[in-house]
């Protein structure tokens, strides 16, 4: 468990420039948000979203490649992720899907995803001028060994590091 929150900490250190906050902290729950501007209008920004294969850190996924993971984006669809030996991960569930506005997804991530902990994960993409500001927000609640709070930041760090994989793959386009 150590390692783990280790690793997400170090993953903090290393996350790209958006810009990033721990809303609330408490042992029950927490929010956390990170803002990031793209160049690319949102419609662009929507085709690399729901294409987490492209954006996706590898070192983030249960499997070790990025290209394992899929994203149903309509009511009932599936952030999903093949494992080896025919395996397969639900990460989260697609509650809400307006395409080029609009993402919510619930569930866990990580570790949070063994525990009684469970969020909703929110991508609104607002674009003016070409250029998309895409806001992401993490709300979690529920049980986790330990308290929510102490895996906040490290959280937020990690998500931070997504945000700078979609930032570059929307603008590569």
């Amino acid at each position: 468990m150590k390692t783990k929150i280790a690793a997400i900490a170090l993953a903090l250190l290393v996350a790209g420039s958006a810009r990033a906050e721990v809303v609330d902290a408490q042992p029950n729950g927490f929010e956390v948000r990170r803002q990031v501007v793209i160049a690319a209008p949102a419609g662009a920004v929507w085709a690399t979203l729901v294409q987490p294969s492209k954006w996706w850190a590898s070192a983030h996924t249960w499997s070790g490649s990025a290209a394992n993971l899929s994203l149903g984006a309509a009511s009932g669809g599936c952030f999903c992720e093949r494992l080896p030996n025919g395996g397969s991960a639900l990460h989260m569930t697609t509650v809400n899907a307006e395409p080029g506005r609009k993402l919510v997804l619930v569930g866990a991530l990580g570790p949070m995803q063994s525990s009684g902990a469970s969020g909703a994960l929110t991508f609104l993409l607002a674009e003016k001028d070409g250029q998309t500001t895409v806001t992401v927000t993490y709300d979690v609640g529920g049980y986790f060994k330990g308290g929510l709070d102490k895996i906040a930041a490290p959280v937020d760090g990690v998500l931070g590091q997504q945000m700078a994989g979609l930032k570059a793959a929307a603008e590569a386009k």
